[in-house]
């Protein structure tokens, strides 16, 4: 027995046609067994009993078969039409008449032959049918009897092979109309939920990156009316401290009015390094150092209100190659991923960074060791909206992500619970680009 694979329109017919076949043995069965229990005379009745016991007991067998999606034999077709005209030719022969009732169990025969089989088979079946039921007629011959049965019996099978055959032919070819109607559409189904899967994914990123520039626009209107609002009484203190300066103070005052403009001055210095955070980022591409980068980043960085309570290591060759891109995205970019450390970080938390070379790319590890990513999130972090944080947006990582993609590198991690989490920025130099020292 061959189990018959659903996905095959052509095994689909296999099993439809074998369906209508064992129905048709059964009808076969039922009028058998009436016809010898009720009609007939024979005297063999116990023999075509048990004939048609052993009918029975094939079609339930094929019945069960076909119950399981499969086809009984379906690797032997002409095994089933041998064993068919044979059953049939004994039929007839133990019911002792040329013109038994049996042998339009050979018509019924072909016709399942001719749904199920292929026109070859059908062929082979008529002949078979043919030659079997000529040999009845032979064994049963008696002198008052003439060939006619055996002729309406071969033009009976012939026209009944020829349309079934026909028949067969239109069903078939109307089911694989059907089949390949129902694969296109399944097919333009399908491309159509990926098109609009796609063009979802596309608006969800866009969205995101427009909500990110928002915020980063938002935080620079701020940042910049702070600069302005603090900048003009500092602008005034220092001046007051500078005429002060000049009054020719005595040692004490001096170095206090010192020590005061050292403290403006470096408040001055942290609203510029806000400022020029917080501005319109540029997009013109510029050859820079990653040291460089790292350095402009963490001098945000050291303003965060975790920074103090963690350890923050940077050992960055100066030797490394000089790199090609936005400055200001790869300084957001390292900027999202030191603040993602301290957060992921508990109070007296180390975080390091790193950078070495690997083939022909910079790479630049940043790692902590806080309780790590939770193995659940692994697949969705750098995924638009997605965050763990109370008050997070989902951003950071998925425009770091696509930041550096754009720059033709890639972001992958390394992080186990409990072990902390490192993060690998990779960055694609030129060969010819190298720092001289």
């Amino acid at each position: 027995m061959t189990q018959v694979p659903e996905a095959d329109p052509l095994s689909r017919w296999d099993l439809a046609a074998e369906a209508i076949a064992v129905r048709i043995r059964w009808f076969g069965l039922v009028v058998g067994f009436s016809y010898v229990n009720i009609v007939s005379k024979a005297e063999d009745t116990l023999i075509l009993n048990g004939l048609l016991l052993m009918g029975l007991a094939y079609t339930v067998v094929d019945t069960w078969t076909n119950h399981r999606g499969r086809v009984m034999l379906a690797a032997a077709p002409i095994l089933v039409s041998a064993m068919e005209t044979f059953f049939i030719g004994l039929l007839c022969y133990f019911e002792n008449d040329l013109e038994s009732p049996f042998r339009n169990f050979y018509l019924l025969s072909l016709l399942c032959c001719a749904i199920r089989q292929t026109v070859q088979m059908t062929l082979i079946t008529f002949v078979l049918h043919t030659l079997s039921y000529g040999l009845v007629y032979l064994i049963l011959h008696q002198q008052d009897q003439s060939g006619m049965a055996v002729i309406k019996l071969f033009l009976l099978l012939a026209v009944l092979t020829w349309a079934s055959i026909a028949l067969s032919r239109l069903i078939k070819g109307i089911g694989e109309h059907l089949s390949n109607l129902n694969s296109a559409l399944r097919e333009n189904q399908t491309e159509l939920e990926n098109r609009i899967a796609e063009r979802t994914r596309e608006l969800q990123e866009t969205q995101a990156q427009l909500m990110h520039q928002d915020k980063m626009a938002g935080f620079g209107l701020l940042a910049a009316g702070i600069a302005h609002e603090v900048g003009n009484p500092l602008t005034s203190i220092s001046s007051i401290v500078q005429v002060l300066e000049r009054k020719n103070p005595d040692d004490y005052t001096r170095d206090k009015l010192s020590l005061v403009g050292g403290q403006l001055s470096r408040i001055q210095g942290i609203l510029r390094e806000l400022t020029n955070f917080s501005r319109p980022p540029a997009q013109e591409k510029t050859r820079y150092t990653i040291k460089d980068i790292v350095e402009e980043a963490m001098n945000i960085v050291k303003y965060y209100k975790g920074t103090k309570s963690r350890t923050l290591s940077s050992d960055i060759p100066a030797d490394l190659p000089i790199l090609h891109g936005v400055r200001d995205q790869l300084v957001q970019v390292i900027f999202n991923l030191v603040l993602n450390a301290i957060d992921a970080t508990a109070k007296g938390g180390r975080i390091d960074i790193t950078a070495f070379t690997e083939g022909n790319m910079v790479v630049l590890s940043i790692r902590d060791d806080g309780n790590g990513i939770d193995p659940n999130n692994l697949k969705s972090i750098f995924q638009p909206y997605f965050t763990t944080k109370k008050q997070g947006t989902g951003l950071g990582l998925f425009v770091t992500n696509k930041i550096i993609g754009e720059h033709g590198g890639n972001v992958t991690f390394l992080s186990a619970p409990k072990q902390g989490t490192t993060f690998l920025i990779s960055l694609p130099f030129s060969t010819n680009d190298k720092v001289t020292r």
